[in-house]
């Protein structure tokens, strides 16, 4: 952690200084640049990488991103949402977060599971679900962080918001879902397949609002930051832990836990400097976070084995996720023709916009040591990348564009 944090910060140093690009574009980039080129100088004797590649190894990134991050980023970015904005964009978000998630699964499982047939070998269906189901959910800490300064209509970034904050749920079930089904457990009927996500969604959404009513309380029952910053973070960690114990889904517990006390909390239980302290606090964490988060994306390069074949696939890849976005956008905004009308630039919008983040990553790194997990792996790695950097360095532009209307 030591090691992680003081590279964060000279690389956040120099991003500041010389890049210039937004702090969690620019510190992947930067970690990016320095690991591939010293891979390129082992490849040719010139270092050895071997204590880099133990060191990167060590980090177990599903671990500390899924049981570990995720909870403080999430109750962070929900923090900030417009309970009445996102209310008012329920039907896109709902049909995108579901519909969508399951439409991308297929559409991008089936094209990836077709060209890594022709380039890479033989490829069983179930493990090209299975990629389409990791790849399929925008990833809510990079929607979130580079979001924030696309300059979106509010709609648009509700809408985003909102997808990025709850798909993820969906697409761990369906993620684990066609896992148990590849390694051979017992096929599940889509009727058990439906109640389990029903439980994990509900449940979740449930014990969000027990916590985040009881937090509220206290909060209201005292006037000193200190303590209500740390009745929220433990409300972050503790609710997150609570959640995953009795097997209801952390994220959403923490999403809407957050958005009650970003909401309701802020207006009817905090003073003025409460507000100022706790924004400023949860802004540091939600920073600090993002950085060692895309330090060690970038650093997990080393982890990933590439070979001609493989970097095709991959390359590849990102044009079936894009495909498949588009694929997921056009159904479920197909659904919402006779009560809004969408333009064509707000379809590019929300097509490209769809970023890939570190929870794809955590999620291929999950996989059993099975013949297909290097190529899966490798994919998943270089679409987040260019998801995070090309997408995420563009979408501002796409966003400055004029013509496109509001959801």
């Amino acid at each position: 952690m030591a090691l992680l944090l003081t590279f964060a910060a000279v690389a956040g140093y120099l991003n500041h200084k010389v890049l210039r690009l937004p702090r969690t574009i620019g510190l992947m980039a930067i970690t990016l640049t320095m690991t591939l080129a010293l891979m390129a100088l082992a490849f040719f004797k010139v270092v050895d990488l071997s204590h880099a590649s133990d060191f990167v190894k060590s980090i177990d990134f599903s671990e500390v991103l899924l049981h570990g991050l995720l909870a403080f980023l999430l109750f962070a970015g929900a923090l900030h949402v417009d309970l009445h904005e996102l209310l008012g964009q329920a039907v896109p978000v709902t049909i995108l977060a579901t519909l969508g998630v399951l439409i991308a699964t297929f559409v991008a499982g089936t094209l990836f599971w077709i060209t890594a047939g022709w380039l890479w070998g033989s490829l069983s269906l179930v493990y090209g679900l299975l990629f389409g189901a990791l790849i399929a959910p925008t990833d809510p800490i990079a929607v979130l962080a580079i979001m924030k300064k696309a300059g979106a209509p509010k709609a648009l970034e509700t809408i985003f918001t909102g997808e990025s904050l709850f798909n993820d749920g969906i697409g761990v079930v369906v993620f684990l879902t066609i896992l148990g089904i590849a390694l051979g457990r017992e096929k599940p009927g889509i009727g058990s397949v439906a109640l389990f996500l029903l439980v994990e969604a509900a449940g979740g959404a449930i014990l969000g609002l027990a916590l985040g009513w009881v937090v509220y309380r206290l909060l209201r029952s005292v006037d000193t930051y200190q303590v209500e910053i740390m009745l929220t973070l433990a409300l972050a960690a503790g609710g997150y832990a609570l959640a995953e114990a009795i097997h209801v889904s952390a994220p959403i517990t923490i999403v809407v836990a957050g958005m009650l006390i970003g909401n309701h909390g802020r207006v009817f239980a905090m003073s003025e400097t409460t507000r100022q302290n706790l924004d400023k606090f949860w802004e540091l964490i939600d920073e600090i976070l993002n950085a060692v988060l895309f330090v060690i994306i970038g650093l997990e390069i080393i982890a990933v084995r590439l070979s001609a074949v493989v970097l095709v696939v991959a390359i590849v890849a990102i044009l079936i996720v894009l495909v498949s976005r588009l694929a997921s956008v056009l159904c479920s905004t197909a659904l919402l023709r006779g009560r809004r009308k969408l333009s064509k630039g707000s379809l590019v919008f929300l097509t490209w916009g769809g970023l890939r983040g570190g929870i794809s990553i955590a999620l291929a790194l999950s996989l059993p040591p099975v013949p297909e997990r290097p190529l899966i792996l490798a994919a998943t790695y270089v679409v987040v990348i260019f998801s995070v950097i090309v997408q995420g360095l563009t979408i501002s532009r796409i966003s400055a564009r004029r013509g496109f209307g509001t959801p």
